[in-house]
């Protein structure tokens, strides 16, 4: 039956791929088709391509990810104040600095950077940032306006920032897997009292259990070990 369409849907779905499958069935019936349609045009739809992308390795020390995350809120006497998490990773072992703030501003953004660098006794060469409003004030195409907050700290601290492409996820996916692990591994099902406690229970948990994980660039190694090597 539906055989005789079978051009116009291709031809329509060609020209306008993103129609919805509602309107694609009302244009068919208009044409003399009866029966049902909207299950069978994601058959005919055109898939877009494959993207291949290359796994990124890094030299020990060479980088780290930071990203800010959303938890929900949290109840401080008659307010109800948002929950966010600095997270930074270290790209070679996967080591995971975790810090809550009350709000995403400079001061606690910058506050996240000094606790991962004393943490760790050390700085990246290279920090790499998603285009938050804290790192990266305006772009268009390669030409980038860095937050002049940001450039001076990084200059007091001497890496380079360095924010990645526009909707390239994948080129910081170290920190964006570093925080679904710590809201499953972590935050699922946690109580705390207040934001102390939770960051006490962050700073054991990234020391303790997310330390002891094997290290992805090398499987006979925990998280711990690389990081003393880092």
């Amino acid at each position: 039956m539906i055989d005789p369409y079978l051009p116009f849907i291709r031809q329509t779905l060609t020209k306008f791929p993103d129609i919805t499958a509602s309107r694609l069935h009302a244009m068919v019936r208009e044409r003399g088709y009866q029966a049902a349609l909207i299950t069978l045009i994601s058959l005919y739809r055109p898939r877009p391509a494959a993207e291949a992308y290359l796994r990124l390795r890094t030299l020990s020390g060479e980088q780290g990810q930071v990203d800010w995350a959303h938890f929900g809120h949290i109840q401080i006497s008659r307010a109800r104040r948002p929950l966010m998490a600095f997270v930074m990773v270290l790209s070679y072992s996967r080591d995971i600095h975790l810090r809550f703030f009350l709000d995403a501003r400079m001061e606690n953004f910058l506050r996240g950077h000094v606790g991962a660098f004393n943490t760790w006794c050390g700085v990246p060469r290279v920090l790499l940032y998603d285009n938050l409003k804290s790192a990266v004030l305006e772009r268009q195409g390669e030409a980038i306006r860095f937050h002049p907050t940001l450039l001076a700290f990084a200059g007091h601290y001497r890496f380079e920032p360095r924010p990645v492409a526009v909707a390239r996820g994948n080129e910081k996916g170290r920190v964006e897997r570093a925080i679904r692990h710590v809201r499953d591994a972590f935050f699922a099902a946690r109580s705390f009292t207040d934001l102390a406690d939770l960051n006490a229970q962050a700073e054991h948990w990234c020391r303790g259990q997310a330390a002891d994980r094997p290290c992805p660039e090398d499987r006979t190694m925990t998280i711990r070990q690389a990081l003393a090597q880092e």
